[in-house]
């Protein structure tokens, strides 16, 4: 039986075998079964076979849908960050001030990163090979583009109300944002014996989701000095 990875639904239901004239059902499966092994293993300690075994596939067909072990990881990467970019462009805030949306955009931000730990761990391995899996890609260089549309929007709006500071980078301010929301997953097993604290505490977790809401708030505030 097929375990989902990222919230991707699994192809194979109630333990019945894929049919192999739905290919994009098959497909699906596919990356959501190589998803889960990536994540655990990493690009080199996961196997094919297992990826085969929990999608309730064969070789030739992983072979045939993405040609190689390395083209099926940039696909899971694709998939991943396509996530991620999907849950971002839901945001609403046209009724909202420039403040409340900002806060909105770090909230869900936060949110994304702590309900899915093992999209942290597939970035961290794309880290680790220095991403050459999406070098590539022209799918994920243009939805993450996306965000920092978003972003940049926002700063607009926040500078026309006259609440937020000229001159700041859309793409230092997603840096700040999407740095302390990754970490706080990425090292929460060595922060956990190192310091004896859990930041996935759920008391712990609401004070760090307003914490990086209002540093960041603060941070673009317009009585600030400008940035040099």
């Amino acid at each position: 039986m097929c375990a989902p990875a990222m919230g991707w639904g699994c192809a194979a239901l109630d333990g019945h075998e894929i049919r192999q004239n739905d290919p994009k059902r098959t497909r699906a499966n596919i990356l959501a079964a190589a998803g889960t092994v990536f994540a655990e293993k990493g690009y080199s300690g996961a196997n094919v076979n297992e990826i085969v075994a929990l999608a309730q596939s064969t070789k030739p067909m992983i072979y045939y849908h993405f040609g190689s072990k390395e083209s099926l990881f940039a696909a899971v990467l694709e998939e991943v960050y396509a996530g991620m970019r999907e849950y971002e462009q839901s945001l609403e805030v046209s009724g909202l001030s420039a403040v409340d949306a900002m806060r909105r955009l770090v909230e869900i931000t936060f949110d994304y990163h702590a309900a899915h730990p093992d999209w942290i761990r597939l970035i961290s391995v794309a880290n680790i090979h220095g991403a050459k899996h999406i070098g590539g890609s022209t799918t994920i260089a243009s939805r993450n583009a996306a965000v920092l549309e978003i972003v940049q929007r926002l700063l607009l709006r926040g500078v026309a109300e006259g609440v937020f500071r000229e001159g700041i980078d859309p793409l230092h301010l997603h840096l700040l944002i999407a740095s302390f929301c990754f970490y706080r997953v990425s090292n929460r097993h060595t922060w956990k014996i190192i310091f004896k604290r859990d930041l996935e505490d759920a008391a712990d977790a609401i004070r760090q989701r307003a914490m990086v809401a209002d540093a960041v708030l603060r941070y673009l505030r317009a009585d600030e000095p400008p940035v040099g």
